[in-house]
């Protein structure tokens, strides 16, 4: 893991500062700042509808916000190129829209070009064929790298996507709910290999969305919790993540444990009279 006191020193990945979004006249995100520095592993976490994936996407240069200031790499949203701002964040999103059946060496190479599918008459070169397959493996996919999309389950489908998103070598990987549709052994296999990316890429910082703790990587060094839009809490996990705070989070009564770096949650149960 990155040196904490490194990290620290080092210019932020992201900041987000005061930041409103407002959409349809409605209100989503309400004063919401955030800071994240290189090697930190980040999960944002709330109910359905609390503004996750809105503010994923301010991170992944998607859409401007309404009121405050976004900074990605060092690079103030309003004042540069998004599209050539997106080429350097690997933005991971299971609704990928691919139609056609690509192979999975295919599939990842397109994260070079920022495409959904392969750009005509462009093709890699020998290193960046060859790095594609470093990724395929790392992801545990080496048996699979020419297997077609459309017969990929859907775990093997999330952890082509994070191929694809690391080819440009980004200095921010974002995760928009990766384990979407997985059974328990599809979400594992992903949370396994999410976890490994964080240990060999130790510059690397990631943003995972989710709603259920469990799908969190041992890994995970930080958390915001969101709230109809607004923060709640922020900061190292051993100080959000907390039976209290998210209790109040997803305003239910809740316990949460921690057994080998993973979370688990259950209702607490109310007390008898």
């Amino acid at each position: 893991m990155t040196d904490s006191r490194a990290s620290a020193a080092a210019p932020p990945v992201l900041r987000v500062d005061g930041v409103d979004l407002v959409r349809d006249g409605n209100r989503i995100l309400h004063d919401v700042s955030l800071t994240v520095r290189p090697g930190e592993h980040w999960a944002l976490l709330g109910a359905n509808g609390a503004g996750k994936s809105t503010l994923l996407g301010l991170l992944g240069a998607l859409t401007h916000p309404t009121r405050g200031t976004v900074e990605v790499l060092g690079h103030r949203l309003g004042r540069v190129d998004m599209r050539q701002l997106r080429s350097y964040v690997g933005h991971v999103d299971p609704r990928h829209g691919l139609h056609t059946p690509l192979r999975v060496r295919d599939v990842v190479l397109t994260g070079l070009t920022n495409t959904v599918e392969r750009v005509p008459r462009w093709n890699p070169t020998p290193e960046q064929t060859a790095q594609a397959e470093r990724l395929i493996d790392l992801l545990g996919l080496g048996e699979r790298h020419a297997a077609r999309w459309p017969t990929l389950s859907q775990g093997e489908r999330g952890r082509t996507l994070i191929a694809r998103a690391l080819m440009p070598s980004p200095r921010l990987l974002l995760l928009d709910e990766p384990a979407t549709g997985l059974d328990v052994a599809g979400r594992e296999q992903l949370i396994e290999r999410i976890d490994t990316l964080q240990q060999t890429h130790p510059e690397l910082s990631s943003v995972l969305v989710t709603h259920h703790l469990e799908e969190l990587p041992p890994g995970t060094t930080h958390a915001m919790l969101l709230r109809d839009g607004r923060c709640l809490a922020s900061g190292p996990v051993a100080e959000v993540l907390t039976s209290d705070q998210l209790s109040k989070c997803f305003d239910h009564p809740i316990r949460l444990t921690r057994t080998d770096g993973r979370w688990n949650v259950r209702a607490r149960r109310a007390s008898r009279p």
